[in-house]
Formats: C-alpha cells, structure tokens, sequence
C-alpha cells in the first residue's frame, strides 16, 4: 500500500467552479484627481465669464460658448467626484479548460457615465467654436455636430456593453463618425478658412489641429480602459483628466487671448446682438392703417 502511494501521480487541484469577483473601482488617488479637475474647470468658468462682459456683446459669442463648456465640465466633474455620475458594469469573463470544468469570473468595472453626459453636451459646443472661427456654413456646422453626438452616444453604449462584438461594434460606428467631424474641420474648415485674413487662418489651423490631436488620444484611452480593462480606473480618471484639461480650460484661454488679440476678429450683429430689429419685430395691438 506504501509503495502504491508512492508510485501514483501528484494530485492536480481541480479549478474551483465557483464564480470569481473583482471590482474595478476608483481610489484616493482618482478621487482627488476629480476634485481638482472640478475646482479647475470652475476657476476656468468664472475666468471666461468675467472676460465675455469686458467685451462688446457682438464680440462674446466666442466668449459664452467656451464659458459653457468648462462650466458643464465643472458640473460632470462634481458629479464624479461625490459618486453620483458612476454606475458599475457587469462584465462575467469565461474560462475554457481542457479537462476540467469551465470557470467564470465576473468583473465590476465603474463606469462613469457622467464623463459622456458632458462630452455629448460639451464636445458640439466646442465643434461649434472652431466652425465659427473658421466660417463654416451652416450645413456643415451640423453634420459635424451630429457626427460627435454619434460619436459620443455609441462609446456610452460600448461602456455598457457586455458581449465583446456588440461593444467593438458601437466603437467602430465611433470612429466613423469622429472621421466626419475631422473631415469637416481639416478639408472644409480648412478650406473656408483661407477666404479670411491669414492671422486668422493661421490661427485656425493650429487651434484645430492641437484638438484633433488630442480627441484622437480619447479613444485610444477607452479603448485600453473601458474597452480591454488593460488600465486601473485611477489610470483612467487621470488620462481623461489631462485630457479634458487640455481640451477645454487649455483650448479656452488660448481661443480668447488670441481671439480677442486679434484686430480682425469676427463680429456677430443681428438677432445675437440686438434682438429682433423694430421692422421685424412682431406688434400686438397695433391699429391697422387700413381699418
């Protein structure tokens, strides 16, 4: 009996077939990270907003949209920071073995669907300070708008998303759309933008340029994040982080200095600035001359 115990094979532990857990969560590090964001893009807001009423209303359009945008960031950012703009996702991974049972685990990632709530918000109005600069037409201001909510909408669905072709899928439909928003700013807006003075098509062309850069890194980070789970959630927050910076407190001074820097800058008149005009505007109660 001894030497049978000897003889015999070492006994391999089965894989158990209970189910494994892991949550992916935030920590102190994320965390403090949100709140700096938020108090930078509510200094950022109070700092656009002062600027727009030191100049004419005609010359404040570049002024109040950016404000816009840092002061939705400001909120998303808060949103983050307290835990009400974050939801966990469910992700159950199986293991196929080749002898043995298969195993499961299932994945508790945080997703924060307060980030894409001011990107789909944000995101338009930023487009929309680029086309104005550049003097793009109305019809192309709103395919290029309509593409980034697209591109916006499907990488919230892709978060979401369990089955890995479904969510590979809203990511491709993603990238088809930032390549019409791109194709509006580098081939259109480029193109009209040469009928201004040269500061201005300069300008345009570096502006531009520094955002198409830095929304190209956006899914390029999901894709390692939400997308493969490749980056701990800190990672994640503090990517986005420098990129939300980058892209809008950054992207906002830089438009107003030199916009308002600018000797030729665009004035918007009409409805924006005056309202209707006394001719156009609709009279209740007047008699008719001919009555």
């Amino acid at each position: 009996m001894e030497a049978l115990l000897k003889t015999s094979a070492p006994i391999v532990p089965l894989p158990t077939v209970v189910p494994s857990i892991e949550y992916q969560e935030s920590g102190d590090v994320g965390n403090r990270t949100l709140w700096v964001v938020f108090v930078i893009m509510l200094i950022s807001s109070l700092a656009f907003y002062i600027m727009a009423f030191r100049v004419p209303v005609q010359k404040r359009m570049f002024h109040i949209l950016t404000a816009f945008i840092t002061t939705f960031a400001m909120i998303s950012y808060y949103a983050m920071a307290v835990h009400d703009g974050v939801s966990k996702n469910q992700i159950v991974i199986k293991e196929s073995h080749k002898h043995t049972p298969d195993t499961t685990k299932t994945v508790y990632r945080e997703v924060y669907w307060a980030r894409y709530v001011d990107w789909s918000v944000t995101t338009p109005l930023l487009l929309l300070d680029l086309c104005l600069l550049a003097g793009l037409p109305g019809a192309n201001i709103l395919v290029a708008i309509v593409a980034d909510v697209i591109m916006i909408l499907t990488g919230l669905f892709a978060a979401f998303t369990v089955e890995e072709g479904p969510k590979w899928g809203y990511y491709a439909i993603a990238c088809i759309a930032y390549l019409v928003v791109i194709y509006q700013l580098a081939f259109n807006g480029r193109g009209v933008v040469q009928n201004k003075d040269k500061k201005t098509a300069t300008f345009f062309s570096a502006i531009a340029g520094f955002t198409l850069v830095l929304w190209t890194v956006y899914p390029i980070i999901w894709g390692i994040a939400d997308g493969s789970r490749n980056i701990n959630v800190d990672a994640e927050i503090i990517a986005y982080a420098v990129l939300d910076v980058l892209a809008k407190p950054v992207f906002g001074f830089w438009l107003l200095f030199t916009h308002d820097a600018m000797s030729e800058s665009s004035s918007i008149e009409g409805f924006w600035a005056h309202g209707l005009a006394k001719d156009g505007a609709i009279r209740v109660g007047d008699d008719d001359e001919g009555a």
